[in-house]
């Protein structure tokens, strides 16, 4: 199989445009490729999912086990060609400054990836091949298997700068790309827009020329036989439908919010529901005027509620339907952007509050900086919707709001940052619903899955029974 992990020096090298151009150039060509992300991401996974026409998935060793990622990226391929996954940050950054340990790296060791390393080249010639042979003295041991220039301003730039590395390094060029404004991505406060906003009737045209414009530059600059030939093993397993533990059972319906202002899935997430006998039912709370019939809960991810904060607060009959849902028993799971939804209300940058849910007992208000970032192990303080009491999971936290007033909410998590080492109790725990701050990655303890589902199903019963 067709695979490699595309690395940079640092964040903001062009890691993202060139993975695109790799996935169009090999759809184009005919091969199934399934794409991946290095680390928590929800971004660059829809820009992925969007050219490659398959969900992209993430790999991350901080959050998950060598068994987990293995098994992430054994399912997600099996009926697939290729494999491109994009790293994440500078190829060897990670959780500390000692070791690989959560970085691209890593997971390209673990997994038997071949590393494409990209190098940024606006305002450098000759002094990029010190940079590469940086590279590849740094870890003898994961050798990089080809270097792809990016913001090269020409031919002429080109030649000196493959002057320069071949001279000197032995890791071979692969291909570059000039500057194009064409493929450039536009930035916000949490990274990348996403792929999935603006979308219109005719999105499918638009992908279609996206993928003719990052397909032909990679034909023109790249040196794609070469691609071609990186390759990885991965177990061909059969790809199981269903698990063991659904099997007849009644099948579950869980509200799951997708749309411009809730976005932020890792579809491993969805996938354990689903295995546990969970159908996923989308709604839009900025669009629909009613919640799909006979939930079982409500799942409210990630995004940019604040951008929407407006369609979202004047959307009363959803709000009373998200109410009316809480008061009669029904469960709610909320992260990040889900809790902005669900609190009193939202101050956005521009001064203006809008009310919101009022199920979790706080008022929010954005920030114009980060707030409590980065990598996070939970342990349930409580018995919650996702288990008992001193069950672990590890997530992450990123995000510019924060609660600036409050009342008394119970929480039900102990959060501890990787980096910091700072705690605090977080988890609003407001009869059936659950809000945090945090993603949680559910196949870094799949029993949370497993706990959420039997909630559910029990409930049922119980409701079944006093009817």
């Amino acid at each position: 199989m067709i695979g490699l992990l595309v690395g940079g020096t640092a964040s903001g090298v062009g890691k993202t445009t060139v993975t695109l151009a790799i996935l169009a150039c090999l759809r184009r060509r005919g091969f199934v490729v399934q794409p991946f992300k290095g680390g928590p991401d929800f971004l660059d996974t829809t820009h992925h999912s969007r050219i490659a026409g398959r969900t992209a998935r993430n790999l991350d060793t901080w959050m998950l086990s060598e068994q987990a990622n293995r098994e992430v990226l054994e399912s997600a391929s099996f009926d697939a060609d290729a494999v491109v996954v994009e790293g994440m940050m500078g190829l060897f950054d990670g959780k500390d400054g000692v070791t690989e340990t959560g970085s691209s790296a890593e997971i390209a060791r673990l997994l038997g990836l071949p590393v494409v390393l990209v190098v940024d080249c606006a305002k450098s010639a000759r002094s990029v091949a010190a940079v590469v042979l940086g590279f590849e003295s740094f870890d003898a041991g994961l050798p990089l298997c080809g270097i792809i220039l990016n913001r090269v301003a020409g031919p002429s730039h080109y030649r000196l700068l493959e002057a320069a590395l071949e001279s000197r390094c032995r890791t071979p060029i692969l291909g570059w790309l000039p500057r194009e404004p064409r493929i450039a991505i536009a930035e916000r406060h949490l990274g990348l827009h996403a792929a999935t906003e603006g979308n219109s009737p005719d999105d499918e045209v638009r992908v279609n020329e996206e993928i003719d414009t990052l397909a032909n530059l990679a034909e023109k600059y790249f040196k794609v036989d070469a691609i071609l030939a990186l390759d990885i093993a991965v177990p061909r397993a059969n790809k199981v439908a269903e698990s063991t533990l659904a099997r007849g059972s009644q099948r579950l319906r869980i509200g799951v919010a997708r749309d411009r202002a809730f976005s932020f899935y890792y579809q491993d997430n969805l996938d354990l529901l689903r295995d546990q006998g969970a159908e996923i039912v989308p709604f839009s709370p900025s669009a629909d005027r009613e919640l799909p019939a006979a939930l079982d809960a409500l799942y409210f991810g990630g995004g940019y509620p604040e951008l929407y904060a407006r369609e979202l607060s004047e959307n009363t009959p959803m709000l009373d339907q998200v109410r009316a849902f809480v008061r009669s028993g029904g469960h709610v799971y909320a992260e990040c952007g889900g809790l902005l939804y669900l609190s009193q209300q939202l101050s956005t940058s521009d001064g203006r509050v809008y009310p919101l849910a009022g199920i979790v007992p706080l008022a929010m208000e954005m920030t114009s900086k980060l707030v409590d970032f980065g990598y996070v192990t939970i342990t349930f303080t409580k018995d919650c919707l996702l288990g008992p009491r001193g069950t672990s999971v590890r997530g992450h936290s990123f995000h510019y709001s924060r609660i600036c007033s409050s009342s008394d909410a119970a929480t039900s998590y102990q959060v501890e940052f990787s980096l910091s080492g700072k705690q605090q109790q977080e988890g609003f725990t407001c009869g059936p619903v659950l809000a945090s701050y945090v993603h949680l990655h559910f196949r870094a303890n799949p029993a949370v899955a497993q706990h959420f589902a039997a909630t559910l199903r029990e409930a049922r019963r119980v409701a079944a029974v006093t009817a």
